[in-house]
Order: C-alpha cells, then sequence, then structure tokens
C-alpha cells in the first residue's frame, strides 16, 4: 500500500493504480471522458487533469500512477480552467445538436422528436401518455402558438416541415381531458391558465446545448437518411396513421444520447458555451450499417478511442480503428472493409461506451 493525499484527504491506494482509481475509490469525482473501467486506457480528453503539488506539474489521472508522498490538487482553480479548456477544445469540433430545433424553440419544450418517434413505429398509447404528461395546462400551448417549430424544422429545405403542430393538437386530443384537469387543478392550486403557462417556459434553453452550425448540401443529404418516409406528405392530421406516416419524414435532428451524453454533462459541470465556431476537418457522414441497425455520426466523435480499445480483443470481425494521423485522424472502419460487416457482435457494447452518442441504433 501507498500513501497519497488528495484534495487534503490522505488516502491509502494500491501499487500501480491510478490517481483517478484512487481518488474514485475515496468518493472524490474527477471528471472523464475516455476512461470506462475495465477498458484499457490511455489518455485522449485531458478533462480528467489533475496537479501534483510536489512538482508543480499537470497529470492525466486516468493514466498517472498513484505513487507513495503524493500531493495531489484535484479541485482547484487552476485545475478546474484547464478541464474547462480541455472540453472546450472537444466542443470545437463536435458538429452536432442536443436537442432538435423543432425542441429548443418550442415555448414549452414539449418532445416533439420523441413523439415522432412513437407515432411512426405505432405506439399509439405511449405518445398519448407523452402528451399527458407534458401537457401541464388545460389546454396545449400550441393551439395558440404560431408555429415555431415548424419554422425551424430542417426538413422544410427538402420540401415541407412536418405538420409538427397539428400532429401535436391531434394526439392532445386523444388524452381524457377530464382526468388532465383534474391533475392539473390539484397540482396547480389556484392558478390561473396564464400563470400555469409561464411555469411551462422551456426548461431547456438553461441547459447546454451544442449546435451543428450551417449544412452544406452534401451534409444536408446525409441528415436526410434517417428520414424514413416515402415522400408522402399529410398536413391535416384526422387519425394516428396519417400521424405516423407522416412523421416518418422526420430527420431526427436531435442526438440519441441527449440525456446522458457525458460531454454534454461535462460542458455543464464547467458552464462552457458551445464555441460559435466549429473546427471542420470532414465533412458530417451518417453510416448505417444494415445488418445490425448500428448507425456511425462522424462529427459528434471526440475520438476518445473506447470503441477502438473495446473491440480491440475480437478478431473474428472488422472493429472500428483510427485512420488518417493528426488532427484529421478519424474512427471508421477498416479500409479495407465495408461498414455494414464491421461490429456484427460488439454492437451494443460500442454504443454503450461511447461518451457523445456518435453510435446508437438507427430508428
Amino acid at each position: 500500500m501507498i500513501r497519497i493525499r488528495i484534495d487534503n484527504i490522505d488516502i491509502e491506494a494500491d501499487e500501480g493504480q491510478t490517481i483517478l482509481d484512487a481518488a474514485s475509490g475515496a468518493g472524490i469525482h474527477i471528471p472523464t471522458l475516455c476512461h470506462k473501467d475495465g477498458i484499457e486506457h490511455y489518455s485522449s480528453c485531458m478533462v480528467c487533469m489533475v496537479k501534483d503539488n510536489n512538482t508543480n506539474g499537470y497529470k492525466p489521472s486516468c493514466s498517472a500512477l498513484a505513487q507513495d508522498g503524493m500531493d495531489i490538487d484535484a479541485s482547484g482553480e487552476d485545475v478546474k480552467a484547464i478541464r474547462k479548456q480541455a472540453v472546450e477544445m472537444l466542443l470545437s469540433e463536435h458538429r452536432a445538436e442536443c436537442e432538435a430545433p423543432c425542441r429548443v424553440v418550442c415555448p414549452a419544450g414539449y418532445n416533439i422528436p420523441l413523439m415522432n418517434r412513437l407515432l411512426m413505429s405505432g405506439e399509439t398509447e405511449k405518445a398519448i401518455e407523452l402528451a399527458r404528461t407534458e401537457v401541464t395546462t388545460p389546454a396545449i400551448l400550441c393551439i395558440d402558438c404560431p408555429g415555431y417549430c415548424e419554422n425551424a424544422c430542417r426538413r422544410k429545405k427538402a420540401d415541407l416541415p412536418i405538420s409538427i403542430r397539428n400532429i401535436q393538437l391531434f394526439v392532445s386530443q386523444s388524452i381524457n381531458k377530464h382526468k388532465l384537469h383534474k391533475e392539473v387543478e390539484n397540482q396547480g392550486g389556484n392558478e390561473s391558465v396564464e400563470q400555469k403557462k409561464i411555469k411551462n417556459i422551456n426548461p431547456l434553453r438553461k441547459r447546454f446545448s451544442s449546435r451543428i452550425g450551417k449544412l452544406d448540401d452534401k451534409e444536408f443529404k446525409e441528415w436526410l437518411k434517417e428520414s424514413t418516409g416515402n415522400g408522402t406528405r399529410i398536413r391535416e392530421i384526422p387519425d394516428f396513421r396519417s400521424a405516423g406516416t407522416e412523421a416518418e419524414n422526420c430527420m431526427h435532428c436531435d442526438c440519441r444520447s441527449s440525456d446522458d451524453c457525458i460531454l454534454r454533462k461535462t460542458a455543464e459541470e464547467f458552464s462552457v458555451k458551445d464555441p460559435s465556431g466549429k473546427l471542420v476537418y470532414a465533412p458530417i457522414e451518417k453510416k448505417i450499417n444494415k445488418n445490425t441497425g448500428l448507425i456511425f455520426e462522424n462529427a459528434k466523435c471526440i475520438k476518445c478511442g473506447l470503441c477502438v480499445r473495446v473491440c480491440e480483443d475480437n478478431k473474428d470481425e472488422p472493429p472500428l480503428c483510427f485512420i488518417h494521423r493528426g488532427f484529421v485522424s478519424i474512427i471508421s472502419e477498416p479500409l479495407t472493409e465495408e461498414f455494414d460487416d464491421i461490429l456484427k457482435t460488439k454492437t451494443d457494447i460500442c454504443i454503450k461506451v461511447c461518451p457523445t452518442g456518435a453510435l446508437g441504433k438507427f430508428k
């Protein structure tokens, strides 16, 4: 056993243990994006930096080994500043959106992308339940709204925006109105409808949200890959079948990992703002594996290498790997393989370890 000090707390650590593991064992939080227990580590994100007070040097705690007599600063202002810079660097080439534009501009923050996914997959009961939980006033706010969501919808660049407002209105009409009103009255006391509307202002606007920036024509076509509709457009929504058909045209601009993205949570931890300009080393591309349903969005990738490392021991199928060098290096299928032929058995674990939602299941 060795003895080290982290944030003025004396800790016993095992020989060969990293500073990060020693801190974690003592309940001291150190953020990280490229580290997962059980997977061989190598420093890439630099979000886990700590200061060695004995040398005044900085070390990545995920790979630096704890040494007897160390005095580590894991929460000082200098350390936080370095971590914040690391997150800002990662975000500078993270061309992605935490939330779809339609949901961001919605005054109530209704989960429009999720509603569309439920409708297109025929999950009408879940769609109704989603509307019931989101509508916290006696009337859905879409009734008085001019349709900010449709104005922000990217689909209109191809033909027409999704009929979001009419879809939301139709689904809300399927709710048991009496039950909904009773719940609202019990929760709201003597508040007026207008007061409840004010309380219902979109909470997403307070959260960190990455922006993708302008898409060129080629990138826009890549974005259309997630639109599964056959081009049939329905403006008026009289039934769930019509709602599902129209929802199939949704481009699904939101991130699949918006609720559990580690990069987003880390950006919020350090009060980072999304960079106004993004470094573009490669155009946006969406690769979809037709055999496994794996989708890889290269512009979201921060090159942490977790998906590469988790496949290192698998020699029976082509894995993901790094190609090119330096700043232009990217995660990709091997140059000699097709994307449809990779990760036949490792798809789920690669999705699980990805900290940004760059890997997901196509729906």
